[in-house]
């Protein structure tokens, strides 16, 4: 984009020139960071297993408060210069180009992008329901659609018939992949494995264990450590997708999953009965055996973090005392699965340790002391990480203090 912007752009000292200049390439740049935004949230298997689906979110923010900044940056310098140009004073300069019909579509994209932007602003976004924030989120389609219809009318893309084809075509790309892998893929799957809850049975307070039998479930070729989105055919859920990670092997005609009530959806989940459909997307995530690099492996998981922590527990290849699994919890009543993670441990000769209690003072559970106590050899082995975000952080930097690297930190989050 900023060599289109090279070469298109005219040389001048002219001030109204210059803010134009700059709110050509702004734009440009704008639009190009939206397309971006979109193909990484198209849930692309192949970007989504390489890179994981808790990096392509931060990726996804990040970049988020970037285009935000640019479309901010495009339209202040194109008023500043309009402003300019026509020797009037802001607010009549303002006036005129919302007026103007061929920047219509770019006010209401803007205005539509700014509202995703503040819902999405951590001060906000902790006083929002995690349903309410991904509707809005929806808007950002709308507004890309508009920001398109704008570059495609302006003079930057439309002054040259093959970069409109070439500006045209990638938007189209990222189009047909959102409408498959958001839309065809999950109607291909109600067809072709025909999913429905078999069973839903209590873990302890507020968790419970859902088993989704279907056909043809190998195909999925589903593996311990990913999860899926999921879709359940109810009134009251068909219109929003969870994604929860499987919290046992896959076996032949079933899947697994395990959640904690933590919202409106999440406690909806527990009044689920057996025969009920399901639409399943995936799988996902990047948190499988293939990121195992060492003999000897350590799992840490925290709270609900423990589902796919269990499923590589039970499935990662070793011999006696090759895997250890560290679960934190406040308390024991918080421990989820426990009886399946001591059958597991037992059955495999594994190591099991509960981390329990408060993280502060001098007794905290994740203190570097006291994990190169419970795993000595912990420095020779990969780690596999998964739990709410402020624990994994501590995890991870009492993990690097001990001396495991970084690349051998194996992470996955789940947060909003």
């Amino acid at each position: 984009m900023t060599g289109v912007w090279v070469v298109q752009a005219v040389p001048s000292a002219r001030l109204d020139s210059l803010l134009a200049s700059g709110a050509h390439l702004s734009g440009l740049l704008a639009g190009y960071g939206m397309l971006v935004m979109m193909l990484l949230m198209a849930r692309v298997p192949a970007i989504e297993h390489g890179v994981g689906a808790d990096v392509l979110a931060r990726w996804h923010a990040l970049g988020g408060r970037y285009v935000l900044t640019l479309v901010g940056t495009h339209a202040l310098l194109a008023l500043l210069g309009f402003t300019v140009h026509t020797r009037t004073d802001v607010l009549s300069a303002a006036s005129a180009i919302v007026d103007h019909p061929a920047l219509a579509e770019a006010t209401a994209g803007t205005l539509l992008l700014c509202l995703v932007g503040v819902v999405s602003a951590r001060a906000v976004r902790r006083r929002v329901r995690h349903e309410t924030w991904r509707t809005v989120h929806l808007l950002t389609y709308a507004a890309t659609s508009l920001a398109f219809a704008h570059q495609v009318a302006g003079p930057d893309i439309a002054s040259a018939t093959l970069l409109a084809w070439l500006w045209s075509l990638m938007h189209a790309q990222v189009a047909v992949l959102l409408l498959w892998y958001r839309c065809v893929v999950p109607l291909r799957q109600i067809r072709r494995h025909r999913l429905r809850i078999a069973d839903v049975r209590s873990e302890g307070p507020g968790v419970v264990s859902v088993v989704i039998a279907g056909d043809r479930l190998d195909e999925l070729q589903a593996q311990a450590g990913q999860f899926f989105r999921w879709r359940f055919l109810t009134r009251r859920l068909w219109y929003t997708t969870l994604p929860f990670s499987l919290s046992a092997t896959p076996r032949s005609g079933t899947l697994r999953i395990t959640v904690k009530a933590l919202g409106d959806h999440t406690r909806r989940v527990r009044r689920l009965r057996p025969g009920v459909r399901v639409v399943a997307t995936g799988p996902f995530g990047a948190m499988t055996a293939h990121r195992r690099t060492r003999r000897k492996v350590l799992l840490v998981a925290g709270g609900v973090g423990i589902t796919p922590m269990r499923a590589l527990f039970e499935t990662l290849p070793g011999e006696p005392g090759d895997i250890v699994l560290l679960y934190r919890a406040n308390s024991p009543d918080q421990l989820v699965l426990r009886h399946e993670l001591e059958a597991i441990a037992a059955r495999r000769q594994a190591g099991l340790h509960y981390l329990l209690g408060p993280s502060q003072g001098e007794r905290n559970p994740l203190a570097p002391a006291l994990l190169r106590r419970l795993v000595p050899d912990l420095p020779e082995r990969d780690v596999f990480l998964c739990g709410p975000p402020g624990m994994t952080a501590a995890a991870a930097t009492a993990l690097q203090n001990i001396g495991v690297p970084k690349s051998r930190i194996h992470c996955e989050t789940f947060a909003f």
